[in-house]
């Protein structure tokens, strides 16, 4: 009996002594978290694309319905005050032209006759591109991330649209080879200016970047061909071309003079 005791005394006695001493030590305490600071307050290069609806007003309502636009841009952001440089453009299209400019060319049914003697399914279509350098300001609407609130924009630059005469693809219309397009088309180009106020925001942890708001477009442009087949004249008047629309835009942010030597946890 006494050598049984003795031998679990010395089996139990090791796990004993090592159980109290794990139970007798503090909890472990996780490692602190690092600071919080938000580190998207360097200057910051963005690269952005972008994407709206326009309405049309002053004399391009007159010719065109709703558009649309893709565009991109290149923006420097300054590290105190959130002030915005940059340049942006894009690319206009829609399919709503309300001016027949091929009006003398179509049949009393509406139609227009091909080489061949078939009707030719010709498409009018709404085509042109804009430019602008732009100035403006971000003004924070938090203390936890600075690089998120009201985003105000304006910018100066070119402005062009002209109706496109998209042919058909089995038959051709002699009256509208490439070289008389040109007098149909109403080229029209001029100086551009643009508003813009929305709302943009950059993630504190860089990984959500996003703008949206309303755009204002004023157009002041002329008419850039010599003379026009369908009403057989010069056009020489001076044109307010206006766009009201909604664009929304993805961003990618290279922030500046990052410190490499800190590590952020999120």
């Amino acid at each position: 009996m006494k050598t049984t005791f003795k031998r679990f005394f010395v089996a139990v006695l090791p796990v004993l002594f090592f159980s109290g001493a794990a139970f007798g030590q503090k909890p472990q305490q996780p490692a602190p978290r690092a600071s919080q600071t938000p580190i998207n307050t360097d200057k910051v290069l963005l690269l952005h694309i972008s994407y709206a609806m326009q309405k049309p007003g002053g004399d391009l309502s007159d010719r065109f319905g709703t558009n649309f636009d893709v565009g991109g841009g290149l923006e420097w952001m300054t590290a105190k005050g959130n002030w915005i440089f940059g340049l942006d453009g894009g690319y206009l299209f829609g399919s709503n032209v309300k001016t027949d400019v091929l009006a003398g060319l179509r049949t009393p049914d509406g139609y227009i006759i091909g080489n061949d003697r078939v009707y030719a399914d010709i498409q009018l279509r709404e085509r042109g591109f804009h430019g602008t350098l732009l100035v403006g300001k971000l003004f924070s609407l938090s203390d936890v991330n600075k690089r998120s609130g009201i985003r105000v924009t304006l910018g100066g630059g070119f402005l062009q649209h002209k109706i496109r005469i998209q042919d058909d693809p089995s038959r051709s219309v002699p009256q509208l080879s490439e070289a008389y397009k040109k007098g149909y088309d109403r080229l029209s180009n001029g100086l551009l200016l643009t508003q813009f106020i929305g709302y943009q925001y950059l993630g504190a942890d860089r990984r959500a970047n996003f703008f949206a708001g309303i755009e204002f477009s004023q157009g002041f442009t002329q008419n850039r061909r010599d003379f026009n087949f369908d009403t057989r004249s010069t056009d020489t008047a001076k044109r307010l071309d206006l766009l009201f629309g909604i664009r929304v835009g993805w961003t990618l942010p290279f922030y500046l003079n990052s410190n490499p030597d800190s590590i952020y946890y999120y």
